[in-house]
């Protein structure tokens, strides 16, 4: 994680000005294959009853060309018919993540292709094709069939993402971006208005984006998505700085971020820390509002509209019912310029030193700042811990008397400041 320091001179940059509530495309994940017809009904009336603009949804390249190209499978096919023109009806569109390499096309070692199975995903299917045409012919299907109703193809999912679930095999940034050199204008050549997704990242510290400037994937690209859970606003600002250092202005679609209300039944889900659902409710709230200003994202997809027993990031819960964080969800979509949590900051003296404790909104890291007399003599970074709570020690140097402390988030910029003397 690059931490970047923002000054009030700069808090422009990071919070944008948009002019106009609707400029964000707000949306949801939603379950995609193996969901049956009446699933998908219920998906995207709630998608629209949370006031979702976009859903997003994996649409696995093996399911829908098993057995050889230019073969499309008849169920898979009406499976996504039936997704789009559903969605279509209540105003919603598609971004379709276009991943999962059928047996007949993957680059995967012949022991691994092996056990593959055409229609079903395996780990063959995380390996990229072997050769790049055929991939771009497919998502240049997807255009010409379903481009009226898509707000994007994204090419492929996290292919930067440390473990081989999704993009196998060696030199991930050098094939990731031929694969993406291929897909582009094949889209475009079909159709020119669907907006084409690079990237997929869960790395902010841009160091496989470099890499992707370096295997030459700029002008391949219409919207740089991005996947980012921990430090939401931190990391979508950290990597939108990489794009400018390599003069790249294309804007972020953030295509999954999300809390997982699972404590205090456990800790850690996904790699994840565990929230409660109030503080599920009241992040999804806050992050969605700061993104809303920020004039360099497009989207901001929720991950996900629906929890499942294994994992709680939803909206709704396993067994379908409406968490507080659906309401949160659909009161930023209503008004998506609208407040963000409030800073909180208490000073008490405890064993010959200051404490400084309180709340603050989700998202970013934290400064603090101690002035005696006026002048600054001390400051620190930190971040919060799940709950949106801070408690620090002040070096016990600076004396128990005479302070005055502020605190402020690198997102909101200086000018949101909570401040209190002792």
């Amino acid at each position: 994680m690059l931490l970047s320091v923002v000054t009030a001179a700069s808090a422009a940059h990071v919070r944008g000005t948009r002019s106009q509530a609707s400029a964000l495309l707000g949306g949801v994940n939603i379950a995609g294959y193996g969901s049956t017809a009446a699933q998908i009904d219920r998906n995207i009336a709630s998608a629209r009853n949370v006031g979702a603009k976009v859903v997003r949804v994996e649409v696995p390249w093996s399911a829908l060309e098993p057995r050889a190209a230019g073969v499309i499978d008849p169920r898979a096919l009406a499976f996504t018919d039936h997704l789009t023109s559903d969605a279509a009806a209540a105003g919603i569109k598609v971004i379709m993540m276009v991943e999962s390499t059928p047996c007949w096309a993957s680059s995967a070692p012949a022991s691994i292709r092996a056990r593959c199975r055409p229609g079903a995903a395996g780990a063959a299917s995380a390996w990229p094709p072997t050769n790049t045409a055929d991939y771009a012919s497919f998502v240049a299907y997807l255009a010409q069939r379903y481009g009226p109703t898509l707000a994007a193809l994204e090419v492929w999912n996290e292919p930067d993402q440390a473990n081989q679930h999704y993009f196998a095999g060696p030199d991930k940034a050098a094939r990731y971006a031929a694969l993406l050199r291929a897909a582009y204008p094949a889209i475009k050549a079909v159709d020119p208005a669907v907006p084409v997704l690079a990237g997929s990242l869960v790395g902010s510290n841009g160091a496989f984006l470099r890499a992707l400037y370096a295997a030459g994937i700029k002008g391949y690209y219409n919207g740089l998505s991005v996947h980012f859970y921990n430090l939401t606003l931190a990391s979508v600002r950290s990597i939108h700085e990489v794009q400018l250092a390599n003069g790249d202005n294309t804007p972020i679609w953030l295509n999954e971020f999300g809390w997982s209300s699972c404590w205090p039944h456990y800790s850690i889900q996904q790699e994840q820390g565990c929230v409660t659902r109030s503080v599920q409710a009241a992040n999804v709230t806050s992050v969605i509002r700061e993104l809303a200003r920020a004039r360099y994202v497009a989207a901001a997809v929720l991950y996900k509209l629906q929890g499942t027993n294994a994992e709680d990031f939803g909206l709704l819960s396993a067994s379908g019912g409406h968490k507080p964080a659906f309401a949160a969800m659909r009161s930023a979509m209503l008004s998506p310029l609208g407040p963000t949590g409030r800073i909180s900051l208490a000073l008490r003296r405890a064993h010959g030193e200051v404490l400084a404790s309180g709340t603050a909104p989700a998202g970013d890291f934290m400064r603090l700042e101690v002035l005696i007399g006026g002048t600054l003599r001390y400051w620190a970074a930190f971040k919060l811990d799940r709950f949106n709570r801070y408690s620090l020690a002040l070096p016990p140097q600076l004396g128990t008397n005479g302070l005055t402390v502020r605190v402020f988030q690198y997102w909101l910029g200086p000018e949101v400041t909570a401040q209190s003397s002792i």
